[in-house]
């Protein structure tokens, strides 16, 4: 069957094409009007790729964004009712392929870290590219199906109409030709029906496929260290919130709300935002590799990604993480805090030599994660020594935190308790004074993280104090509405940071 004969399969199949791309454009431009504020200056100063600044400069003009708004919205209501009245259906379609290759530049999704690589939009193609082609199609086909342009020869004259087709007077032709107008009223009525109920479609947005915040506020550059042969910036994002350990004390729902709210796109979003704020670097949890490896994969990211491993202890298989993640692309491999408590406290030391002799092996960065000072002070004592620390490091001056007096070592491994004045997912150094005694005298690099015990202590506070008792990097978990001033803060902090005993390593 072809689109460009006359049959009667051929029209129904344009005509159904073209009122679906119709509906599209209609739907998106009424919503815009409806919601009575929407305007696209958000969109046009977040727009990314090669033609970015040409985006920004519209946005920057306040007479230039009234233009953009009002061509916006009333630009996909006609559109988009051309194409599926069947009227003008040249003009409408070569208009909406315009307004889709503007949208589809803004946020290209190629060559750039800052796009969204969302459903339906891959490297190269997205909906907007799929869209222009199924216009373009009734663009230039000589077939543009049935629509209210075939009422126009209602004599019984063969002439051929400015659409290209040679109208028909037959009453049966004429019902064809008008066959969209109910369609029309009925998908109308209903979308009307949802908006005087629930307001304007949230997911409306024909114009932009991703949110991407802004970042004008931002402070400074935010400096970096070295890990390795990795240059990394000093303040690294954490990967909890992407994996739900939230560590919210007795707020039991907040590790599925946060999971609820870091979905695959906005995963994706933060990252970006992160990488344009200057962090480099994220470390996460082993089960996070796939969704960090798709992320570099479809958007270009060189974010260096550090993902902690654990032996598989039942089947004595101590590399199996560790091969995973150097499969999935990890740069950097670090032993699970949880562990090193755990073997360092059964004395099972040969373990953690076999994993960082392993890592080593394949020229990796080696590190070792603990909660338990006591742990890496065990690791010390019998000459295992990795390239970097990860350790717990915050102030135990904060509301939730259990009297010192009940606080034990490996406290963090026993489970919480149901008494209020002892370890219960509130307190990840339980001496905060072994901690920094051991940090100030090591010689290897330190990343501090939970340095804000999980949401207890202030970010200025808290980082401050981390730097200022000698950590080198400082790893936060956050949320993308966080980024921008977590990162403001890092680089206030570093610019003024007083009284820090310790030489930087890294």
């Amino acid at each position: 069957m072809s689109v460009n004969n006359g049959s009667g399969q051929g029209k129904w199949a344009v005509t159904v094409l073209r009122c679906a791309i119709g509906w599209h454009f209609l739907y998106e431009g009424l919503s815009k009007i409806v919601s009575g504020h929407w305007t696209a200056k958000g969109y046009l100063e977040g727009a990314v790729g090669p033609l970015a600044g040409f985006y920004h400069l519209m946005a920057s003009s306040a007479p230039v964004m009234t233009a953009v708004d009002a061509l916006n919205m009333y630009g996909l209501t006609f559109i988009g009712l051309a194409l599926f009245a069947g009227v003008a259906i040249r003009a409408a379609s070569a208009s909406g392929i315009l307004l889709l290759v503007l949208y589809y530049f803004a946020y290209p999704p190629f060559g750039d870290a800052s796009y969204a690589a969302t459903e339906g939009s891959i490297f190269l193609v997205n909906k907007n590219v799929i869209e222009a082609l199924g216009l373009a199609l009734v663009l230039f086909a000589g077939n543009k199906g049935y629509g209210l342009y075939g009422l126009s020869g209602s004599s019984k004259k063969k002439t051929v109409d400015a659409a290209g087709e040679a109208p028909t007077s037959t009453r049966r032709e004429a019902l064809k030709h008008v066959a969209t107008l109910p369609v029309l009223g009925i998908m109308g009525y209903e979308a009307s029906t949802q908006l005087r109920k629930g307001g304007v479609d949230a997911f409306s947005g024909a114009t932009r496929k991703i949110v991407v915040p802004t970042i004008k506020d931002l402070a400074g550059t935010l400096p970096k260290g070295k890990l390795g042969k990795f240059e990394i910036s000093r303040l690294v994002m954490g990967g909890n919130l992407i994996g739900g350990w939230a560590h919210s004390r007795d707020l039991i729902y907040v590790p599925s709300l946060s999971l609820a709210y870091n979905t695959e796109q906005k995963i994706f979003e933060t990252l970006m935002l992160a990488e344009k704020a200057g962090i480099n670097a994220i470390n996460i949890g082993w089960p996070s590799n796939p969704v960090l490896a798709k992320y570099k994969k479809v958007t270009g990211s060189k974010i260096t990604v550090i993902s902690q491993v654990a032996p598989s202890m039942d089947k004595n298989d101590y590399f199996y993480e560790i091969n995973a993640a150097m499969d999935a692309g990890a740069d950097i491999l670090q032993i699970q805090g949880n562990w090193t408590d755990t073997l360092s406290r059964d004395n099972k030391f040969e373990v953690i030599v076999k994993m960082l002799e392993k890592i080593r092996s394949q020229g990796y960065v080696a590190g070792l994660g603990a909660h338990s000072v006591e742990g890496l002070i065990r690791c010390e004592e019998q000459g295992i020594i990795p390239d970097y620390y990860m350790k717990t490091l915050h102030h135990d001056r904060y509301w939730s935190a259990h009297p010192v007096e009940n606080r034990t070592s490996y406290e963090v491994m026993g489970g919480n308790s149901d008494d209020h004045n002892k370890f219960h997912d509130n307190m990840f150094c339980a001496f905060p004074e072994k901690d920094v005694a051991f940090v100030e005298r090591t010689k290897v690099p330190v990343m501090g993280f939970k340095i804000l015990a999980a949401g207890a202590i202030q970010p200025e506070d808290g980082f401050n104090w981390a730097l200022q008792h000698g950590a080198d990097f400082i790893c936060v978990g956050m949320f993308d509405f966080q980024v921008v001033n977590n990162v403001n803060t890092a680089i206030n902090v570093l610019a003024n940071l007083k009284d820090r005993k310790r030489e930087w390593h890294g």
